[in-house]
């Protein structure tokens, strides 16, 4: 439960801001039909975090315990900065433009839009120490609590959210994780 727990506030409180919810901004303005796009965020969640726990899991089988502590320390330590700073989407990055539906749009656009970003890399990270079923689950649930509001609310809920404050929130929880680990948290699980 606590891998659960840790992955859904993790990213819940990294994706606020990030490219991919300004994507699901993006989205809610220009088709205004939001069950197919949050349908899409979740197909699209769930097919790039299964990718990242199995690279988790995957991480921890290739590397020994005490490589694995340090290389999940430091990168926690990493996604903590990098969760400082500002997301913008690019006009390439923007969802794309045709003939298909408002579910394969999102689901095309946020499955692109996530690879390599910072909530990906965190689900691999998270996978790597806990149990990845319980990461990958709880990683989408993030996602999905991040996304789903901005899919409806739009704009009135970025002008209100403390954007700056959530992201320092979000790098102090994955310091917090990167320091625990390098001092020797999760060693009862290998790590």
């Amino acid at each position: 439960m606590e891998a659960f727990l840790i992955s859904t506030g993790v990213v819940a409180l990294a994706e606020v801001g990030d490219k991919t919810q300004l994507l699901a901004f993006l989205l809610a303005a220009r088709f205004r039909r939001p069950w197919p796009i949050v349908a899409g965020i979740l197909a699209a969640t769930l097919a790039n975090h299964a990718l990242a726990g199995a690279a988790g899991a995957w991480l921890v089988a290739l590397a020994g315990p005490a490589a694995m502590r340090w290389v999940l320390g430091l990168s926690f330590l990493a996604m903590a900065a990098w969760t400082l700073v500002p997301d913008r989407i690019d006009d390439a990055e923007a969802a794309p433009r045709g003939a298909h539906g408002v579910f394969a749009t999102t689901l095309l656009a946020f499955f692109l839009a996530e690879m390599g970003d910072k909530t990906q890399l965190a689900t691999v990270a998270l996978a790597a120490k806990y149990a990845p079923v319980m990461v990958v689950a709880g990683t989408t649930l993030g996602m999905m609590v991040a996304n789903v509001p901005a899919v409806f609310l739009g704009d009135r809920l970025l002008r209100r959210l403390p954007v700056r404050l959530v992201h320092a929130v979000a790098a102090a929880l994955f310091a917090l994780l990167g320091v625990a680990t390098l001092l020797g948290a999760g060693a009862a699980f290998g790590l």
